[in-house]
């Protein structure tokens, strides 16, 4: 049975407790190694694959993460479908903590972090207007309701640079511009998805008012741990439900993301690019 499903595990979530017929799988990529290696199995009757995002233990700072690799080695493994899970803080009075938020749109705040595969001799232009792909956000929704959790489902993620929180006057000003949850890690994920033609969906995990609360005007990693301690069961019931629920083929225009995306002529793109890229443009640079 094919693996068509990726999972990411982020902060506090290190594994898949339903996952059985468990392999490692340790795969190289044209841009270097990905977190660690990636946990095959079945969930619901499905093949996945999962990721720690943040390395065993860990030990992988956001600003380190290395996006490319990780995407791509979901790629090889031949994923169509990435469900990624993510702790956050709100900024928010109505998402509390301990709520999951399915956002609908980024907002992009970090500097000088690689988000495409493509340049080196190739250049190409993805759609991205909408970053999530709106039939596995239905479905994770959905999944999130049929567990119980309170869910909200749009929101905008701003993608912040860190590993440092949030100042008092960043925190206020992302509330005046509309943003309603902030992270570190999904926006590079989101656009390597779309250039990899991977649908992609975040489940957002608050774990905290950021510092904009005044009476949670100090955002602590103890009380971040505590809360992500306890989604991480939700998290996982979340994740197997929406797994249980995927159709077996898609119904989106992500499969598509590259169709007419690509800017360069085929003649012209270096013949170790094309190699190298083969798993991503094969099916439209020959």
């Amino acid at each position: 049975m094919a693996i068509d499903i990726g999972i990411i595990g982020g902060s506090g979530l290190y594994d898949m407790a339903e996952l059985s017929d468990r392999e490692e799988v340790t795969l190289a990529t044209p841009f270097g190694d990905p977190s660690g290696p990636y946990l095959t199995g079945t969930l619901r009757g499905r093949r996945v694959a999962f990721l720690a995002r943040h390395g065993t233990g860990h030990r992988i700072l956001p600003s380190e993460l290395n996006f490319r690799a990780n995407i791509f080695g979901f790629k090889l493994l031949g994923v169509q479908r990435i469900l990624s899970a993510s702790a956050v803080g709100s900024l928010r009075e109505n998402y509390k903590p301990l709520d999951i938020v399915i956002p609908d749109q980024f907002f992009d705040r970090t500097r000088g972090r690689i988000s495409t595969f493509f340049g080196r001799g190739i250049a190409a232009h993805v759609g991205f207007a909408h970053p999530v792909c709106g039939e596995l956000a239905a479905v994770a929704a959905t999944s999130a309701r049929v567990v119980g959790a309170r869910v909200h489902d749009a929101g905008t993620y701003v993608c912040m640079e860190g590993p440092a929180f949030s100042t008092l006057a960043e925190s206020n000003a992302y509330r005046a511009m509309g943003f309603d949850i902030i992270g570190m890690t999904n926006l590079q994920e989101a656009k390597l998805a779309r250039e990899a033609e991977i649908c992609y969906t975040t489940i957002a995990l608050v774990t905290d008012y950021d510092c904009w609360h005044p009476e949670h005007d100090s955002v602590t990693v103890d009380l971040i741990i505590a809360n992500l301690m306890e989604n991480a069961s939700t998290a996982q019931k979340i994740i197997a439900e929406s797994v249980g629920r995927l159709p077996a083929q898609r119904g989106c225009s992500c499969g598509r993301a590259l169709e007419h995306a690509i800017i360069t002529r085929p003649e012209h793109v270096p013949a170790a690019v094309k190699q190298e890229l083969a798993p991503i443009i094969g099916k439209y640079v020959k």
